[in-house]
């Protein structure tokens, strides 16, 4: 009925005179607009928010830049938050400078649906020529803005987002603290290693110490503070901390880890057990002593009640590549869940192939 409404609706001059009055603040020119764009301007003045709202989807419909202007201006001066959020909405498919700009502002709006809004839309971008524009509101006052600024500069790599998300490890909120911890882990800067290994031991939050250490696995090399900040990691009071320090071991396939993670595969949670198993099979240590102990110690998951760590076990000593554990993976060929009895199978054949 809406719809319908709005298709029939006659658009007189004065209603039209409302889009082009100087007493809005428009940022555009209507005159630049093709007939299908101008032709929905005047829904923008209706007395229905309702009305604006299907008009602003309209014209992201349209996929023509041209019609930025209409939408950053509801963003900027609509009196329903409600608009104001579908428009923060549409922004979103465009990374334009203008676009963000506008985007950034509604971080603050005094709506809570518009500030989510916008904070969703600046996630999305994939432009590092957008940074310029993100980074100074990693220093605004609110810490909802510098947390969606900082989210915003997570994944566009942008060499000038170092200092701001340093700068934000510092922060009271762990919120601000835990994006900043992400950027640094994407940007993968030297100059963030210190900061990222001291977050992983020292931070109070266990999710900024989790992403922290996660962040030390992304193309870092395993040097001997952070293998030493992460064999500490393992006996973090949190068990996600402990499993992410686990996982990260084995990106950085540190063979001094084998003994601290071997105790882990005793860990009270099982999720970390499983990751204390992968690693174990991804360190890749040629010392036969050290592969038989390992061996000896994964074999012993494959008779554990969770399924799943009994398929990571399986596949893990099929890496280890250690004769030994042949007969528990045969017994384990037998297992009652197919995936465990597919590893198994996995596993006999790469040692047979080995030896």
């Amino acid at each position: 009925m809406l719809e319908q409404r709005i298709e029939h609706t006659c658009f007189t001059p004065d209603t039209i005179q409302l889009m082009t009055d100087i007493s809005l603040p428009l940022t555009f020119d209507p005159d630049s607009l093709d007939p299908e764009a101008a032709a929905l301007l005047p829904r923008l003045a209706s007395a229905d928010a309702a009305v604006r709202r299907i008009a602003l989807l309209a014209l992201a419909d349209l996929e023509d830049e041209a019609v930025l202007g209409p939408i950053v201006t509801a963003l900027r001066s609509d009196v329903s938050s409600e608009v104001r959020a579908q428009a923060a909405e549409v922004l979103g498919a465009w990374e334009r400078a203008d676009a963000v700009a506008a985007l950034c502002e509604a971080l603050a709006d005094r709506a809570e649906d518009v500030r989510e809004a916008a904070a969703q839309s600046l996630s999305n971008l994939k432009d590092p020529e957008s940074g310029p524009l993100l980074a100074p509101w990693t220093a605004h006052g609110d810490p909802f803005v510098r947390q969606a600024a900082l989210r915003g500069l997570r994944e566009l790599r942008y060499a000038g987002a170092l200092e701001p998300a340093l700068a934000a490890l510092a922060a009271n909120e762990y919120i601000v603290r835990l994006e900043a911890v992400s950027v640094l882990g994407w940007l993968k800067n030297e100059h963030a290693l210190g900061p990222l290994t001291a977050a992983a031991a020292q931070d109070p939050s266990a999710a900024v110490r989790r992403a922290a250490i996660g962040a030390l696995g992304i193309g870092a090399a395993a040097t001997d503070d952070i293998i030493a900040a992460l064999l500490s990691a393992l006996g973090d009071a949190a068990w996600q901390v402990r499993e992410e320090a686990a996982a990260t071991l084995g990106k950085l396939r540190a063979p001094g880890a084998r003994d601290a993670l071997i105790a882990a595969l005793d860990d009270d949670y099982w999720q970390v057990r499983l990751q204390a198993v992968r690693a174990l099979g991804k360190l890749g240590d040629a010392n036969a002593s050290a592969i038989s102990t390992a061996s000896t110690a994964v074999a012993a998951l494959l008779t554990h009640a969770i399924s799943n760590l009994r398929k990571e076990a399986a596949l893990s000593l099929g890496e280890l590549g250690d004769a030994a554990s042949l007969p528990a993976l045969q017994v384990a060929a037998t297992d009652p869940d197919p995936e465990v009895r597919k590893a198994a199978r996995i596993a006999l054949a790469q040692i047979d192939k080995a030896n």
